[in-house]
């Protein structure tokens, strides 16, 4: 049924109630109208909310509506509800500070968008004889104090199960004899419903339940619960005690010394704490998440077992496309890491991390994972809808893409050391780099046409920036962010010139925002973003890079970046780079030399300049720092830093010092494309390369990937130097394999198998490297 227009007022209780209050509205039925053929509830809240209809939940959606830009989207959910309504029907609703009033950022300050809750709903109800009875929120609702009595997304939830309001959601509740405290009235508050914006990305749901692996006492006596992964969630659990006995559960990622490891946390509380009644209680706290493997608990009544409790997995509710698994254990675990990396920083919206006080939508994380995250899962809404807030944003600051969205920094004060910047190379690139890895994955050019305006608007800004001689060298940088080499304290001081980096991505911008005017069939815009790129890449040749070939800083991210964004003019300059950062691996023993920027793209460009052996050798290193040493010392996700804790256990100094930051599991797109051998020749995978490149360390990989047109399958094994491969393509689509040193192939859809032969020397040659 179409719906009938907004008629529902925002409103807030009248009376505090702790920061978590309920509302209610109970109605009848309209008479005379027949059976309902169809009832449908809108909802959404200043703050986050869930919502019952005669006291069932309307759907699985927790901490809706999330965090978007609410100055300019507030987004709405819609439930069917036609099982739930009957002759009486409540609407109730929980509200909880949520990203709204709770606190952002690492300043300490919250009300960023307001200081008052509130709910915005309306329930529609169809009857088959097509009347429509609306039941909306406006001040004839009752509001009135719930069990939580503190909640905040960093600092975690209080819930007091002596404050319970049974049957508060259903017909009939009796406010007098509930034993839960007054009740109020409600008022409204100014909203303008221009903002409302009908959800392109998915809910956050429960997703999944992980038991304790182990209970033991710390050194210093406390209770403490391993669950045998880093993940995003809260505990729940069934108990009974004395009335007002307290158990108290904290939460860290990792322990040191035996105990929990909460000074990365920074000012995070990461706490949850439950009041029992006396009787049996259920405790869940919805109203806050946390990052977390490990739980210590206290004053929990008689003992507490395997079987005590259980963590609720939280995240948006994506379907995974993307599978990759080989002969390599620690790959294997490497790549699981990534995927619950993945898993626990793509709640709502592409965060950093999930665990201390930050957890934000920061640019430049995602600019590099984007493609890694749309091959494991189908992320074409999710960041659709992230998208659209870049653009308000970016639209409301004059065409300043920021360094996170939604930019809760820009409510916050601005540290000394972070100058702010005009634009940030690589973090402003999510509005050109993002969409146009949606388009490569999905093949749909309404990302394209959505964030048109956005991907010119930054180019064109960037192009303001540019000094006389062409580049981008101006003004504060990340750069080649958390470089190893560089001071923990000092994490933008990195080996690559922050110049080089900020040209070559200022290169390939300019040089996709010219591919999308072409293909929308915006000429003019394609030439002169065509000739921009053509001034950049000309102008990064003639200062940057030295007759011999050699780039400005030396160093493997520079090298990286030139190959894999196509800056270099030919195939001399393409094989001198490969052979200088081939070099440069191998003189630094393997071992990870690059940070954000140069990591998402070394890989490939070792592969794509002849050079698979060092990129294998560079994966496969776990001496710190590489990818495989966190593996080595027990991580189930990535690291923010190659050196997160150190070998001897402890924890590194750096104030920044996440267990769960996805950016450097990029290179799962170099194992996807690289060793999987998936790639794709046109967008949304409409055609297919095929190109698994072996290398010792790998005797066998399996690969998948669901396609907008089926799915695509690969496995290779290496047998005394034969290659077996087999193929699975999609009918209708075409593929092109390539097997090493070969021509490719063009096949159809259907299963494939081909056989090939690397030469043991070449083997040995990569094995004694």
């Amino acid at each position: 049924m179409p719906l009938a227009p907004w008629h529902a007022a925002m409103i807030t209780p009248d009376a505090e109630f702790d920061g978590a209050p309920l509302l209610r509205k109970e109605f009848q039925a309209a008479e005379g109208h027949g059976p309902v053929a169809k009832a449908t509830l809108r909802a959404t809240a200043f703050g986050v909310y869930e919502a019952f209809i005669n006291g069932i939940p309307v759907g699985e959606d927790v901490l809706s509506p999330g965090w978007s830009s609410y100055e300019w989207r507030l987004r709405y959910r819609s439930y069917d509800v036609t099982s739930l309504v009957g002759p009486s029907t409540v609407i109730g609703v929980e509200l909880g500070n949520g990203w709204y009033r709770g606190r952002l950022a690492w300043h300490g300050m919250s009300n960023l968008y307001g200081s008052e809750l509130g709910f915005f709903g309306q329930l529609d109800v169809e009857f088959e004889d097509g009347y429509v009875q609306s039941v909306a929120t406006d001040s004839t609702w009752q509001s009135g104090p719930s069990a939580t009595t503190a909640n905040d997304l960093y600092d975690g939830q209080t819930i007091d199960a002596r404050r319970n309001q049974q049957g508060w959601a259903q017909p009939n509740f009796d406010a007098g004899t509930s034993g839960g405290g007054a009740w109020a009235g409600v008022h409204e508050l100014e909203f303008d419903a221009g903002r409302l914006a009908e959800p392109v990305g998915p809910p956050v749901v429960r997703t999944a339940v992980v038991r304790p692996v182990e209970i033991f006492t710390s050194p210093s006596g406390k209770m403490l619960v391993d669950f045998g992964q880093n993940l995003v969630g809260w505990l729940r659990f069934t108990v009974q005690g004395a009335a007002g006995e307290t158990i108290t559960v904290r939460h860290a990622e990792v322990l040191e010394d035996g105990e929990l490891g909460v000074r990365p946390l920074r000012s995070a509380k990461v706490t949850d704490t439950f009041i029992l009644s006396g009787g049996e209680d259920f405790f869940e706290p919805t109203k806050t998440f946390h990052g977390f493997r490990y739980a210590e608990i206290s004053g929990w009544p008689g003992a507490l077992t395997q079987e005590s409790l259980e963590a609720v997995v939280v995240h948006s509710e994506l379907e995974r496309t993307g599978t990759f698994e080989c002969s390599n254990e620690l790959v294997n675990q490497l790549h699981r890491n990534i995927v619950w990396g993945f898993r626990g920083n793509f709640l709502d919206l592409p965060t950093d991390c999930p665990q201390r006080d930050e957890r934000l939508g920061w640019t430049g994380d995602i600019a590099v994972f984007a493609p890694t995250a749309a091959f494991l899962y189908d992320v074409k809404g999710f960041l659709q809808d992230w998208l659209l807030d870049l653009a308000a944003e970016q639209k409301a600051a004059d065409g300043l893409v920021p360094i996170t969205v939604p930019d809760a920094l820009k409510y916050c004060p601005q540290p000394p050391e972070f100058p702010k910047p005009e634009s940030s190379a690589l973090w402003s690139e999510a509005s050109v780099w993002v969409p146009w890895a949606l388009w490569e994955a999905y093949g749909d050019d309404t990302v394209l046409k959505n964030q048109y305006e956005s991907m010119t608007s930054h180019t064109r800004r960037v192009e303001g920036l540019l000094s006389s001689t062409g580049l981008w060298d101006t003004g504060f940088q990340f750069g080649d962010w958390l470089d190893p080499d560089a001071d923990p304290d000092k994490p933008w001081d990195a080996k690559a010139d922050a110049g080089v980096v900020a040209t070559t991505c200022m290169f390939r911008t300019a040089s996709i925002t010219a591919q999308t005017a072409r293909l929308l069939g915006h000429h003019d815009d394609a030439e002169y973003f065509e000739q921009l790129a053509a001034r950049v890449q000309a102008s990064f040749l003639e200062h940057y890079v030295a007759a011999d070939g050699t780039i400005r800083s030396d160093c493997t991210t520079v090298y990286a970046l030139a190959i894999a964004f196509g800056i270099l003019p030919g195939p001399e300059h393409v094989d001198f780079a490969g052979e200088r950062l081939a070099e440069l691996v191998r003189k630094n023993n393997y071992r990870v030399s690059t940070g954000f920027a140069g990591t998402p793209f070394i890989t490939g460009a070792l592969t794509d300049s002849g050079h698979s052996e060092e990129a294998y050798r560079l994966l496969l290193e776990d001496g710190c720092p590489s990818w495989l040493y966190p593996v080595t010392m027990g991580a189930t996700t990535v690291w923010e830093r190659w050196d997160s804790m150190l070998p001897d256990g402890t924890i590194n100094k750096g104030e920044m010092t996440s267990f769960n930051h996805y950016a450097l599991g990029a290179v799962a797109d170099w194992l996807h494309k690289g060793v999987g051998g998936i790639s794709p020749l046109a967008p949304g995978y409409s055609k297919i390369r095929i190109a698994p490149v072996p290398g010792v360390g790998i005797d066998w990989a399996r690969t998948s990937l669901k396609t907008p047109h089926g799915t695509v399958r690969v496995e290779w094994k290496l047998d005394d130097g034969a290659l077996h491969l087999e193929v699975t393509v999609p009918e209708g689509v075409e593929a092109d394999v390539v097997l090493p040193g070969g021509e490719p192939r063009s096949v159809g859809g259907g299963t494939h198998r081909f056989e090939g032969y690397i030469a043991a020397s070449e083997l040995d040659r990569q094995g004694s490297r």
